[in-house]
């Protein structure tokens, strides 16, 4: 199992905070993103270029690139520039967002049009990204014969994650996906999402096991469980803005090293090849012990897991 962590919420530390996590052994990092949301969020395209700035080998992922508020084109644009600046190191992880109404108003999206124009969207860079002439009409986009130039260093593309929950994102995991990354789910609906997920590949050509995958989760890590299960409540309830209490044992990530290795595993079992691991803290020093933790005592063992 692969193992990537999420950097901070303040873009300033993202290149050093890439560094160190490069330094630990983990195989990716991942930034996610808003316009607008409850707190401060970065931007993950100028935040990954950062990163791949002081990187070499770690992965780098978008978790998740709300694809709605993007005008398609610039979208591939800034896609095939990240993949170019990293040496071929994006993967492209892509949501509908919606838990945050104003920004989709601020941004001039519709937000009942979010999923048609992702779709739309997704479409489109796998014609953008082949790097010939283009000349496309779609219900939000036209382009008039134009070349994307320079295509993404990856082909056909960057590998796309595609994020979320419900059965719109499982379809366009289906259709557009290489790896299904949803986030507050249990094992059990990991395994059957995945099934499901993969028969919608078949029908639509991709074959069989077209799609991988993954687990967002939100957590803490601690050498007491109890304190990390207090830790990763009280965060995940602020950005939330929802008490998380209830949820904490079912969709949340928390306890010591061989509490949160015997849980990865559960999801390993269930289809999950790679985790992104959110660390629930606005504390740079209790930041920094988790991911030790972490690199130290669960990633080598997750790493064995073979299928």
């Amino acid at each position: 199992m692969r193992v990537g962590i999420s950097l901070g919420r303040d873009e300033r530390t993202h290149a050093a905070d890439a560094r160190r996590a490069e330094e630990l052994g983990f195989d990716q990092v991942a930034v996610g993103e808003h316009l607008f949301f409850h707190g401060p969020t970065p931007n993950a395209f100028v935040a990954l270029a950062a990163a791949a700035g002081a990187t070499e080998r770690v992965r780098l992922l978008s978790s998740l690139t709300i694809v709605p508020v993007y005008p398609a084109a610039l979208l591939a644009k800034l896609v095939a520039s990240l993949d170019l600046v990293s040496n071929g190191r994006f993967d492209m992880g892509v949501g509908v967002g919606g838990e945050y109404a104003p920004e989709f108003e601020a941004a001039g999206v519709e937000l009942a049009s979010r999923g048609a124009k992702t779709d739309e969207s997704l479409g489109l860079l796998r014609e953008l990204f082949t790097g010939e002439r283009v000349d496309f009409t779609g219900r939000f986009t036209r382009v008039p014969g134009l070349k994307l130039q320079q295509p993404p260093v990856q082909r056909p593309g960057p590998p796309v994650w595609v994020g979320g929950r419900k059965p719109a994102a499982m379809r366009r995991a289906g259709r557009y996906g290489d790896v299904w990354l949803p986030y507050m789910y249990t094992p059990e609906q990991l395994g059957s999402s995945l099934v499901e997920i993969n028969q919608e590949a078949a029908r639509v050509g991709r074959g069989e096991n077209a799609v991988a995958g993954a687990l967002f989760v939100w957590g803490a890590i601690d050498t007491d469980a109890e304190r990390a299960r207090e830790q990763v409540v009280r965060f995940v309830s602020d950005v939330y803005q929802q008490d998380f209490a209830p949820l904490a044992d079912r969709y949340l990530l928390h306890g010591t090293p061989q509490g949160v290795l015997a849980r990865l595993k559960d999801f390993f079992d269930a289809g999950a090849d790679s985790v992104v691991f959110c660390p629930a803290t606005a504390d740079d020093a209790q930041r920094e012990n988790m991911i030790e933790l972490l690199a130290a005592e669960v990633c080598p063992e997750a790493a064995g897991w073979q299928r």
